[in-house]
């Protein structure tokens, strides 16, 4: 793609500037093109799926062992933003993951483990009692722990891939939003309530509003809502990030996750232990008309969970946030062409509750399949074709 100068003329339109449209600008942006980023909210908001403080970052990956070399490219990347921005993003606090010993998650984190020679420790019971005591675990269950998995700060890493897209010329508008998209000879023109753009290529990365954006998915795509909550542990200190991992408990076909308190002179609010239940298959909604107040049932399932899991984690609420997953019917991401239109509209979605470490890379992705007609990553079982 060569750079446009026509006034509301690009090379690349990306509709919805939050998690991987903020990555995908920044790429198309850095490798030259000319790139529109149209966001109908602020930058960052927390109306969508990315706010939320902290991510899980991890490369022994249990949903399937084909994510891992976008895993390691997504690290490689993460590792270049900071390197570029000064700024850290990525921290490494190491993570567990928990269950009973023949759980098909954990044996595909152990079979990641071993395919692409990523370090994880079997711990025996006593040696996990000895080293995070935080935590109760029934018999039988198995301790693994992957040494460099840690967090992300998604808000930050987001300001900071928009701020580099701006560095690099890209044109990012906010409050903006689209109103109706059309494929033509040679490109696309975007409406807006304002005006009217025209570009060679489009990119979707419209999260929970993807349904809307891009109708034809509709049917392969699922809102559904999601609690989190932070709380106050009654021994702070035993949970700060020095002595705290992130964590993964599977048990009885529910999946609880979290991190360690991070401190609020570096990474700002909200204050607290942060956990929360990974449901996909949780209450659908709109993300429109979500219902973002914190529910009784909510609060209560968190707690029941600290109390049995971390004894030591559970004194009093300190805030809880509502957040959407748009899952797909496998809980495996779209990251794909719109058969209709050629290779001139390509799509990212349905991250089903597992997406953030991968923005680096997937907007990576995005710009090469908007800019080249491809990717150099095996991306088949990410692709539209699977729901033939």
């Amino acid at each position: 793609m060569a750079n446009s100068s026509k006034k509301n003329h690009y090379d690349a339109i990306v509709i919805g500037v939050g998690s991987m449209g903020a990555s995908a600008c920044y790429h198309l942006a850095k490798q030259g093109h000319s790139v529109l980023g149209l966001e109908q909210f602020d930058i960052t908001h927390e109306l969508g799926s990315h706010a939320g403080q902290s991510r899980i970052i991890r490369k022994a990956y249990g949903e399937a062992t084909v994510y891992v070399p976008l895993l390691q490219r997504a690290y490689e990347n993460w590792a270049a933003l900071e390197a570029e921005t000064g700024s850290q993003v990525f921290f490494k606090t190491g993570m567990v993951y928990f269950g009973t010993a023949n759980n098909p998650f954990l044996q595909t984190v152990k079979q990641s483990a071993t395919q692409y020679d990523i370090p994880i420790n079997q711990l025996s019971d006593q040696e996990c009692t000895q080293k995070y005591p935080q935590f109760q675990l029934p018999n039988g269950f198995e301790r693994l722990e992957e040494p460099d998995a840690g967090l992300l700060t998604p808000e930050r890493c987001i300001l900071l891939l928009v701020q580099q897209a701006l560095y690099h010329g890209a044109t990012i508008k906010t409050k903006e939003k689209v109103v109706r998209w059309e494929h033509h000879s040679g490109g696309v023109s975007v409406t807006t309530a304002t005006t009217t753009y025209i570009a060679k290529k489009l990119i979707i990365t419209a999260g929970a509003w993807a349904r809307q954006v891009a109708p034809q998915l509709a049917q392969k795509l699922t809102i559904t809502r999601q609690p989190l909550a932070w709380v106050q542990p009654k021994n702070w200190e035993a949970f700060d990030m020095k002595r705290f991992p992130c964590w993964l408990i599977r048990n009885n076909g529910r999946d609880f996750y979290g991190f360690p308190i991070v401190p609020a002179g570096q990474f700002g609010g909200p204050l607290g232990l942060k956990l929360g239940l990974h449901h996909p298959g949780g209450e659908t909604t709109d993300p429109d008309t979500v219902d973002r107040t914190p529910r009784v049932e909510d609060e209560k399932a968190l707690i029941e969970f600290l109390n049995e899991f971390l004894p030591e984690g559970y004194q009093s609420t300190l805030s809880m946030k509502v957040c959407m997953y748009t899952k797909t019917p496998d809980e495996h991401f779209v990251v794909d062409y719109l058969p209709e239109y050629g290779n001139d509209v390509v799509i990212a979605t349905g991250f089903s509750g597992h997406g953030f470490k991968f923005v680096s890379v997937i907007g990576e992705v995005l710009a090469d399949m908007a800019s080249t007609g491809g990717s150099s990553f095996d991306l088949d079982f990410l692709s539209l074709r699977r729901f033939a």
